[in-house]
């Protein structure tokens, strides 16, 4: 080992430091063939060019000619495809073949919904044969379904030999580069040849190192960079030592290799965190909700939230009139319970349900409890079945919720748990919801302890940092079947 491997890099003077061997000797590390986005892409256009041949077969086999009112259908439903299926990630690497073909369900269902939806408003939909439109969405379904299995083998044989073009090592000791390690090697299925530590007396939890071996010295990490044909730095060091990370940064500018930072914000509380370019210069948000951080997906929530709340009021009126009909009978006063309740963003809103409890004085807002004696027997019913929850379609419908998110509490709860929760009120990041993440995951009814809370909120901003529209989609699949919990008073 050289002298300069036992260098202390001390905090202002790492940027003069310069790593061994001069910068001719390192050739330029193997690079993978084509961008692993050009993958998508690839998927898009064998989905595309499925659906499209198929309309092509269907109408040419009915008519003998392909109408340029067909000719717009295959244009518009390519087109549309695109962002459904970034949306729904039915050709995710990540996925099974039950998960995917879901999720290719998902996104098709959606857009055979927003074709339907197009017609209808432009009154073209006598132009398209009926059992030409139903033949090929069934089909487009079934061909997909059975291209699934080849394109995901594909596409796993393509991140395969990326990942093996990018040899990539982290530098850093601690639990962040452990973690980072980890990620890269068993998530990202990135070829991470080990760890690169900052010196032999770093003061750093060195983490255990039983499963990425450490290569060396940051001095040596040329001679590692060449040796081994890294592709790919990471710099996992905390924010305090900005200026090593520059100093490696601007020794790493002439070694042919990508430098990535991965900054340590594990004691932030971050929510739908993300990394931007603005005007030329890196904005990480640490705080973001993700109605604005996507609007795009966002805009797509509240359209189908109002689609299916205006398709539920429909479909549930006699059982929204007959719940009516029994609050009505129950106990003397309005059949509807309004209640004021924090929003989006904190804003108050009049949250409504059926009345369950008879007339009381509501000087202290108190949840139900088992037994509760201000509660009607067909208001027992409403609650344990969930009933009661019904004319809440009418504020998704309104805009003020949505039909998944975090369930909104009454302005009292929130002011008396804000200062006893880390991060409590940043789940008003997002819409409340009828039901959500915590709900099927065994948190209803009451909460009487603070731990109970804390798991809700956790639980809350979990689905926060990892919204989706395939997760409303599985929370509202699930809801369903917590109907029956116990928990319910």
């Amino acid at each position: 080992m050289n002298d300069l491997s036992k260098t202390k890099f001390h905090p202002h003077r790492v940027a003069s430091i310069r790593l061994n061997k001069p910068r001719h000797e390192y050739p330029l590390a193997p690079m993978a063939s084509a961008p692993i986005k050009y993958i998508f892409w690839g998927q898009w256009a064998v989905a595309t060019a499925i659906q499209v041949a198929l309309l092509m077969l269907l109408t040419l086999d009915k008519s003998g000619d392909f109408p340029s009112t067909y000719r717009v259908l295959a244009v518009v439903s390519s087109l549309l495809a695109i962002p459904f299926y970034a949306v729904y990630r039915p050709f995710s690497t990540r996925n099974g073949y039950l998960v995917g073909v879901a999720r290719l369900a998902a996104a098709w269902g959606t857009l055979a919904a927003t074709l339907f939806f197009i017609g209808f408003i432009t009154k073209t939909t006598e132009t398209y044969s009926r059992e030409i439109v139903l033949q090929w969405m069934i089909g487009g379904f079934l061909l997909q379904s059975g291209a699934f299995i080849p394109l995901h083998k594909l596409a796993l044989g393509l991140e395969a030999k990326l990942g093996a073009a990018s040899a990539c090592v982290v530098v850093g000791a601690g639990q962040l580069a452990h973690n980072l390690a980890s990620k890269l090697r068993y998530e990202r299925r990135e070829d991470m040849l080990g760890l690169v530590e900052l010196d032999d007396s770093s003061d750093e939890d060195l983490g255990d190192s039983t499963y990425f071996p450490v290569l060396g010295y940051v001095s040596q990490l040329r001679d590692i960079i060449r040796r081994n044909k890294v592709s790919r730095v990471y710099i996992a060091l905390p924010a305090r030592e900005t200026d090593q990370i520059e100093g490696l940064y601007v020794d790493l500018l002439d070694a042919n290799v990508d430098v990535v930072w991965v900054p340590d914000f594990a004691n932030l509380k971050l929510l739908n965190h993300s990394i931007h370019d603005l005007g030329g210069m890196p904005a990480i948000h640490l705080n973001e909700s993700p109605l604005t951080a996507y609007p795009g997906g966002a805009l797509m929530k509240s359209l189908v939230d109002k689609t299916l709340a205006l398709t539920g009021i429909v479909v549930l009126s006699p059982v929204l009139i007959g719940c009516a009909i029994a609050v009505k009978l129950s106990s003397p006063g309005p059949v509807l319970f309004r209640q004021k309740r924090h929003g989006w963003n904190g804003n108050i809103i009049e949250v409504l349900k059926f009345r369950s409890m008879k007339l009381h004085n509501d000087t202290q807002v108190k949840q139900a409890q088992k037994e509760d004696p201000r509660v009607t027997p067909a208001g027992r019913f409403l609650r344990r079945s969930s009933l009661d929850e019904l004319p809440q379609l009418f504020n998704v419908l309104c805009g003020h919720m949505s039909l998944v998110g975090p369930r909104p509490h009454a302005v009292a709860h929130n002011d008396y748990y804000s200062d006893k929760i880390l991060a409590y009120m940043a789940r008003h990041r997002i819409k409340p919801g009828i039901t959500g993440l915590a709900q099927i995951s065994g948190y209803r009814g009451e909460t009487e302890t603070l731990d109970k809370m804390q798991k809700r909120v956790e639980l809350d901003l979990e689905y926060i940092n990892h919204w989706s529209l395939w997760l409303d989609v599985k929370i509202l699949i699930k809801t369903p079947l917590t109907l029956l919990s116990k928990n319910i008073y």
